[in-house]
C-alpha cells in the first residue's frame, strides 16, 4: 500500500469525502476557467476584458459529472489499490480532463512548462481551444486518454479492448446518454458476453444521465426507471443507481456506489480465478443522475440553463462584453470557493491533492493508456517457412488467405505466453478461410455453449462477433493499451467501420507529433471476399471502395497492399504486423488462385513494391510497345491472361509486365515516402508508351495517384465501374471491362501504328469472345472452358 493509499484510508469517512469534495470543485473551476480566461486565472485582481477569451470555446454541461466521476475513482483507486483507467465517451468534456491531469501532476509530466501552479494554470487556460493550443476534446494531448470522442459511440468498445488479456486492470468508461443512442455502443453493451473474469480486466461502465444532448433530451433519461434498469439487466449488469443534486449526498452515493463495485468485481474474479465459476457473471455498473450543467449558472437571460440542454457548450455566452454576464461569472468561479483549493501560488492544497494518488496510480500516467510504452513486439514466423512450394510461375495453386490461416496459427503459438496478439472478425473468419487459427485457440465466449457449436470456449485468441463497429473498437481499444491484432472483414463491408478509420486515423497523427506517446502497433486490415469474387452473393457485396476511403489519409499513416497471390500474401502480412503507427490495409483472395512467385522471388517483390514480371514479358529488356500493368490477384490473372493471347497472335509485339503490390508506390516520393522517384518509376513504366493498367478498385485512384507522371496521357486504368450482379466470376470482369478479351483490344487500339490482318482478326476474335461469353453463361450457368481451364504457359515452354 502507498503512502497516499495509507494517508486517504487511514482518514475517516467524512475526511476522505471533503477532500474528494474538494477536489472536485477545484477541478470545475479549472473547468469553466479554460473555456472562458486567458489570464488571471486566480481572480486575484477584478476581472478585466482582456481577461476574458474573445471566443469561448468548449462544452460545459457535460463536465461536472465527469469530474465528478473522476474524483470519486481517485478516492477508490487510494481506498482500494486500484489498476484504473479512465475511458470517456461524452469526449467534448476535454476541459474537465484537462483539468484533472493538470491536478494530479500527470500533465506536468508530459508539458513540464504547465507546471502546477498559478503559472501554468495560465498557461492551462490560455491554450485550451485556442489557436496554437489544444483542441477542446479528449485527444491525444490529454495524458491518461486512449479516446477522444468527438465522434460517439465506441467508448464501450475501447473500454472492454483495453480490459482484454490485462487482468488486473479497471477501466471505467463514462456512456453519455446521448451516446447511448449510437447504433455502435448499443451493440457494445454485449461485449460482456466475450470477457473472461479468469485472463481479462474488468470494464465499469458508468451511464451519465444529465438529460440532453445539444438541443434534445436523451432516451435513457426519459424512459422510467424500470424500463431502464430491465434493458440494462437485459444486457446482463447488475445496475447501481446514484441520482441527485445535492453534492453532500451524492458523494455519499458515490463512494458507497463504488465501494460496492469493488467488492463485486473481486468475487467475480475470485469466482473465475480460484473456483473457476463455469456461469457467466452480472457485471456491475453505475447509473449516474446528476443535472447537465449541474454548479453552474441556473438562469442566464431569464431562461433556465442548469439541468436544461442550454448548459451544453457555453452556457454564459458574453462574458467579455456584458456586464450582467460578467458579474454571474464571477458569481460561478467564486462559489467554488477557490481560496480554500489553490494556495497562493496557485498549487492545490492539501485538501485537494488529498485526493490525488500516488504517481503510479493516476489514472493521466496510466502506462496502459501510452500502450507503446508497454509493446512487446510479436515473436514472427518467416513467411517463407509457410510459402506454397512453387517451380514456375503459375504452375501451382493456393488459396491466399488459408494459406495465411497457417501462419496466423503459428503467430498465436509463438505469442501464447504473452497473450498480445488476436484476430477479430464480424462472424468470417472461417469464411475468409483463416480458419486454421483454430487449431490452436477457441473463439473467446462466454455466453451459453450448445453441443453443436464449435470453436466456443471461455478463453480464446478469436474474438467474432457481427458489429464491424464493436471489432474495430475491440481492436483500438487492444493497439492503444499495447498488443497487436489484425481484423479481417469482407471488402465491402469494411465501409461499416469508415468513420472509425477516421478517426483512428487523426489519433495517430497527432500521437506521432506527441514525444511522450510511444508508438503502437499498427491496425491491420485483411480484406478479402472481394468485388471480384462475390459473383454469388450480388451487387450489394461487390464494393472496392476502402481502398479509396484509406488513400485519403495522410502519407505518413496509410498503407495499401494488394499482393497478387498467397506467397506475396504472407510476405506483406509479416511485414504489416511487425509495423508500427500505420493503418495497413491488405487485399487479397480466398478463392484458389495460381501462384506466381516463390517465396524468395516474393519477398524481394513486396521489398520493392512494384516491379516487372520479367518472365511474364516479351520486350526482353528494351523499350516495349505496350505495358500492361496490375495491382490485385484478379487483375494479374486477367493480365497475364491477355499477355498470352496477344503472345499468340501477335508474337511480334514487345509486352512489359509490371505489377504492384505496394499502392503507393505509384505515387511521386514527393507526396508519398512509399512513392518511386520520376526516374524509378519512368523506367517501369515509360514516358512514351500506352500503359494499361488493371486495377482492383475503382480506376479514378490509379489517376489520382499517377497525376503527375510525365506519360499520365497514356495511362489507360480498368477496374470497377460499378457494374454488377448474382453472375459468373468472369462476367463481373466483362461487366466491368476488365477482362482479359477488353486488355487485348485496348492494347490493339492503343498502340500506335499497329494494324494488319492479323491484328484486324484478333480484335474482332476478342469482341467475338465476349458474345459467346455472354450466351455461354445464360445457357450454362459458368464460365467458359477456356477461361476457367487456362493456365499460363511459360515463354519458350
Amino acid at each position: 500500500m502507498t503512502s497516499a493509499t495509507r494517508q486517504l484510508s487511514n482518514s475517516s469517512p467524512a475526511t476522505r469525502l471533503r477532500s474528494v469534495d474538494a477536489y472536485w470543485r477545484a477541478a470545475n473551476y479549472l473547468t469553466a476557467g479554460q473555456i472562458y480566461l486567458m489570464g488571471n486565472p486566480l481572480l486575484r485582481t477584478p476581472l478585466a476584458r482582456q481577461d476574458i477569451k474573445p471566443r469561448p470555446l468548449g462544452h460545459w454541461g457535460t463536465s461536472p459529472g465527469l469530474n465528478f466521476i473522476y474524483a470519486h475513482v481517485n478516492r477508490a483507486i487510494i481506498e482500494h489499490d486500484l489498476d484504473a483507467m479512465y475511458v470517456i465517451g461524452p469526449g467534448h468534456g476535454g476541459p474537465a480532463l484537462f483539468a484533472n491531469a493538470w491536478l494530479e501532476g500527470s500533465y506536468s509530466r508530459t508539458r513540464p512548462d504547465i507546471t502546477r501552479d498559478g503559472h501554468g494554470m495560465a498557461t492551462l487556460f490560455r491554450e485550451f481551444s485556442f489557436p496554437g493550443g489544444v483542441p477542446s476534446h479528449v485527444a491525444p494531448e490529454v495524458p491518461g486518454s486512449i479516446h477522444e470522442g468527438g465522434e460517439l459511440g465506441y467508448s464501450l468498445a475501447h473500454a472492454y479492448g483495453a480490459a482484454l488479456d490485462n487482468p488486473n486492470l479497471l477501466v471505467a468508461c463514462v456512456i453519455g446518454d446521448g451516446e447511448a443512442e449510437t447504433g455502435p455502443l448499443a451493440a457494445s453493451w454485449h461485449s460482456n458476453k466475450f470477457i473472461n473474469p479468469a485472463t481479462d480486466g474488468a470494464v465499469l461502465p458508468i451511464l451519465h444521465l444529465n438529460g440532453y444532448k445539444i438541443a434534445n433530451p436523451t432516451v435513457l433519461a426519459r424512459i422510467t426507471d424500470a424500463e431502464l434498469d430491465c434493458l440494462l439487466r437485459g444486457y446482463g449488469h447488475h445496475p447501481i443507481y446514484v441520482s441527485g443534486d445535492d453534492p453532500h449526498q451524492l458523494h455519499q452515493d458515490m463512494a458507497a456506489a463504488l465501494d460496492r463495485v469493488v467488492a463485486m468485481i473481486d468475487e467475480i474474479r475470485t469466482a473465475a480465478r480460484v473456483a473457476s465459476a463455469p456461469a457467466r457473471p452480472q457485471w456491475p455498473m453505475i447509473v449516474l443522475r446528476t443535472p447537465k450543467g449541474w454548479t453552474g449558472p441556473r438562469w442566464v437571460d431569464g431562461l433556465p440553463v442548469e439541468g436544461t440542454w442550454r448548459s451544453h457548450q457555453v452556457p454564459l455566452a458574453d462574458v467579455r462584453t456584458d456586464p450582467e454576464h460578467r458579474r454571474q461569472f464571477m458569481d460561478w468561479l467564486h462559489s467554488y470557493r477557490p481560496d480554500e483549493l489553490f494556495d497562493e501560488t496557485g498549487c492545490p492544497t492539501a485538501l485537494v491533492t488529498d485526493n490525488v494518488p500516488a504517481p503510479e496510480h493516476r489514472m493521466g500516467a496510466n502506462p496502459h493508456a501510452n500502450g507503446g510504452l508497454l509493446l512487446t513486439p510479436l515473436h514472427l514466423p518467416a513467411a517463407r517457412e509457410f510459402a506454397v512450394s512453387t517451380v514456375r510461375p503459375g504452375d501451382t495453386t493456393a488459396e491466399p488467405t488459408r494459406v495465411l490461416g497457417k501462419y496466423l496459427r503459428e503467430v498465436m503459438v509463438r505469442n501464447a505466453g504473452y497473450r498480445n496478439f488476436r484476430l477479430f472478425g464480424p462472424d468470417e473468419t472461417a469464411s475468409n478461410r483463416l480458419g486454421a487459427v483454430y487449431e490452436v485457440s477457441d473463439k473467446q465466449w462466454s455466453a451459453t455453449v450448445l453441443p453443436s457449436d464449435e470453436h466456443l470456449a471461455r478463453d480464446g485468441r478469436v474474438l467474432e462477433v457481427l458489429s464491424e463497429h464493436m471489432c474495430q473498437g475491440w481492436l483500438e481499444g487492444y493497439l492503444l493499451t499495447g498488443r497487436h491484432g489484425l481484423l479481417n472483414s469482407y471488402e465491402a463491408f469494411a465501409h461499416v467501420v469508415d468513420s472509425m478509420v477516421n478517426q483512428h486515423a487523426k489519433w495517430l497523427k497527432v500521437s506521432r507529433q506527441l514525444p511522450w506517446r510511444a508508438p503502437i502497433a499498427s491496425l491491420n486490415y485483411l480484406i478479402t471476399s472481394h468485388v471480384w469474387r462475390q459473383d454469388h452473393n450480388g451487387f450489394s457485396h461487390q464494393d472496392p471502395g476502402f481502398i479509396d476511403h484509406v488513400a485519403n489519409k495522410r502519407a505518413e499513416i496509410a498503407r495499401i497492399y494488394l499482393p497478387p497471390d498467397a506467397n506475396t500474401l504472407l510476405s506483406v502480412a509479416a511485414h504489416c504486423l511487425a509495423s508500427r503507427d500505420y493503418i495497413n490495409v491488405i487485399v487479397a483472395g480466398k478463392n484458389d488462385a495460381p501462384v506466381w512467385l516463390t517465396a524468395e522471388q516474393a519477398a524481394v517483390h513486396c521489398a520493392r513494391g512494384a516491379d516487372i514480371f520479367e518472365w511474364a514479358s516479351t520486350d526482353g529488356g528494351s523499350v516495349p510497345d505496350v505495358v500492361l500493368g496490375c495491382a490485385g490477384d484478379v487483375p494479374t490473372l486477367e493480365v497475364l491472361a491477355a499477355v498470352s493471347i496477344l503472345r499468340k497472335h501477335l508474337p511480334e509485339i514487345k509486352i512489359r509486365v509490371v505489377n504492384v503490390v505496394d499502392l503507393f508506390r505509384l505515387q511521386s516520393n514527393t507526396q508519398h515516402s512509399h512513392g518511386m522517384t520520376d526516374a524509378e518509376y519512368d523506367t517501369l513504366f515509360t514516358t512514351d508508351r500506352p500503359v494499361i493498367f488493371a486495377y482492383h478498385g475503382y480506376p479514378s485512384l490509379i489517376h489520382r495517384l499517377t497525376y503527375r507522371r510525365r506519360n499520365h496521357q497514356h495511362m489507360h486504368v480498368r477496374g470497377y465501374l460499378e457494374e454488377g450482379s448474382t453472375t459468373t466470376p468472369f462476367d463481373m470482369l466483362v461487366l466491368n471491362k476488365m477482362d482479359r478479351f477488353q486488355l487485348v483490344i485496348d492494347a490493339i487500339d492503343l498502340m500506335p501504328g499497329l494494324d494488319g490482318p492479323a491484328v484486324r482478326t484478333l480484335r474482332a476474335d476478342m469482341v467475338a469472345a465476349h458474345d459467346r461469353h455472354r450466351e455461354w453463361i445464360r445457357t450454362h450457368g459458368e464460365d467458359l472452358p477456356e477461361v476457367t481451364d487456362w493456365r499460363w504457359e511459360p515463354i519458350g515452354g
